[in-house]
């Protein structure tokens, strides 16, 4: 199965997808991290951010060959984004769904002051994105992120994957 893990930079969605994947037995697959690994940190030009989703998706399509699950974290913010890995589950014959991360702003702004290993975005890239995200217009569940709620979060998340299985499956 393919579970995509979107949200703007500081929502708690890296924090969440860690924890997720580890919960599900699941290979996670980060945007930030393949940018490393790409040596393609600070290429923000559309086209550089298309190339790192690209890799992700050769990344999953492995796993998705041997029967893993995927948990795959990035920002998801556009449509072209979203559909590298509604192509690869389709192809693959998986099944997909989407979660996405939201929080405060007042609270986002407190989290990307601090710094972070993997990511670069501040809060200037935060509100640079927001009017960008385009709304996923599939069937998705939507978790608010506190600093208090990863627990309620990750069960309310693994109630949804299991309901699109079942549906899936039957």
């Amino acid at each position: 199965m393919v579970v995509i893990v979107s949200g703007l930079p500081g929502t708690g969605k890296s924090y969440f997808a860690v924890r997720l994947s580890q919960r599900l037995g699941a290979e996670y697959i980060s945007s930030d991290r393949t940018r490393k690994a790409m040596d393609a940190m600070g290429k923000y030009a559309f086209e550089d951010k298309l190339n790192v989703y690209e890799e992700m998706a050769k990344t999953a399509g492995g796993y998705l060959r041997k029967g893993k699950t995927v948990v795959v974290d990035a920002t998801f913010y556009r449509q072209e984004m979203r559909q590298i890995f509604r192509t690869l589950a389709t192809l693959l014959h998986q099944p997909m769904c989407y979660l996405e991360i939201t929080a405060p702003e007042e609270l986002v702004k407190e989290r990307l002051r601090a710094p972070r290993t993997d990511s670069e975005a501040d809060f200037a890239v935060y509100r640079q994105l927001k009017p960008q995200y385009e709304t996923l217009p599939e069937d998705h569940l939507v978790l608010q992120s506190a600093n208090d709620n990863i627990e309620r979060m990750l069960s309310k998340a693994v109630e949804y994957i299991k309901r699109v299985n079942e549906r899936v499956g039957s």
